[in-house]
């Protein structure tokens, strides 16, 4: 019987209220994420099942040193410093407020409080509900709505304090590529890295699949980017490729930096997923899991910004893992206009990104 972890805090449906309002981008980064999670939980009769187990979140006297495995100390420092100050400007798509501080630290210990639950048997699998997201911080610099890069943290916690993980395998579904955790890890052969995110064909950025890692860490960087209006029809064509390697790679757990900004009425990505594509990736995940590091799998979550679609798909994802169907809402149950070029698109990268892991991954 799979028993799984809830890790939260009412301060994630309280605290560090965006001081914009819309348009502005930072201000989809609210509260409301969290709360309306939450509510919906409650709604469902979800902590009913005891199969569910609410795990409180662990605080850290140290936290600042565990910070520090990760982040320099000016920049943990920085954010202190305004957050004190109740405002400030330190980085791409940053809003601060008194609060920020003291929120983010406390998203790095529900992160770290979700592999240590999971790592140490206590659980199955875990799902940590917490914000502000992390997978884009750097190591000096907040960006992208990111102030610590919760999971890197979490994840040096378990490596160089706990000394109980010594390979971890992520896979990031966020819509937008996480530079910050897969530049900390780009040269570490130890931690593997498969991001699976939407990208600009035509003008080109950051996370294309040439990106391999480097050093020690070749072939341990793994890009499979995705064009926009991605359906649920073509989105699992990574699956493939990662099945390969992650059971090559055999983790000790499985972590999953868990946007739902692919989503189709997200505000701010183009990709249109609806919750069957979450429930599917879940089911294959919890599988592959099964067989490699005995179902271990910590969930974190990071971007989604529709309030229609953050509590669906994280229902939709709890309930994968218990092995029970969902009954979807009308509004999940949508089907788009089948687009070849989308198809196209994503037969080329995957060929293409195949080619380039042979050397790296021979079975493939």
């Amino acid at each position: 019987m799979n028993n799984i972890g809830i890790i939260s805090d009412k301060d994630f449906e309280i605290l560090n209220e965006p001081p914009f309002p819309r348009p502005y981008f930072e201000a989809f980064e609210t509260p409301l994420r969290i709360k309306c999670i939450m509510d919906y939980f409650e709604k469902e009769n979800l902590f009913e099942d005891n199969r569910i187990k609410k795990i409180p979140i662990r605080s850290f006297e140290k936290i600042e040193t565990i910070l520090a495995l990760v982040h320099t100390r000016y920049h943990v420092d920085s954010i202190k410093y305004f957050s004190n100050m109740g405002s400030g400007s330190i980085g791409e798509s940053i809003f601060i407020t008194e609060e920020t501080f003291q929120l983010a630290k406390k998203a790095v210990e529900g992160t770290i409080t979700a592999f240590d639950s999971v790592i140490s048997g206590d659980i199955n699998q875990s799902f940590a509900f917490i914000r502000p997201p992390g997978h884009h911080a750097l190591r000096d610099v907040a960006s992208g709505l990111c102030i610590f890069n919760n999971i890197a943290v979490g994840i040096q916690y378990l490596r160089k304090i706990k000394k109980n993980a010594k390979k971890v395998a992520i896979i990031d579904i966020d819509n937008h590529y996480g530079d910050g955790i897969a530049k900390f890890f780009y040269e570490d052969p130890n931690v593997l890295y498969f991001s699976i995110h939407e990208y600009d064909f035509d003008q080109g950025e950051l996370g294309f699949i040439h990106e391999l890692g480097e050093n020690e860490g070749l072939g341990y960087n793994i890009n499979f980017p995705i064009p926009p209006k991605t359906t649920d029809k073509y989105y699992l064509e990574f699956f493939d490729i990662l099945k390969v390697v992650f059971s090559e790679f055999k983790p000790e757990i499985i972590i999953v930096a868990c946007g739902f900004d692919c989503h189709y009425t997200d505000p701010i990505g183009n990709c249109l997923l609806t919750a069957n594509s979450y429930i599917k990736l879940t089911q294959k995940l919890l599988t592959l899991a099964n067989n490699v590091c005995n179902g271990k799998i910590a969930f974190i979550l990071e971007g989604g910004y529709s309030l229609s679609a953050l509590p669906i798909c994280s229902y939709s994802i709890i309930k994968a893992l218990l092995g029970e169907l969902v009954n979807l809402p009308s509004q999940e149950k949508i089907e788009f206009p089948e687009d070849l070029d989308i198809s196209k698109v994503i037969t080329k990268v995957k060929d293409e990104l195949k080619e380039l892991l042979r050397d790296y991954w021979p079975i493939i």
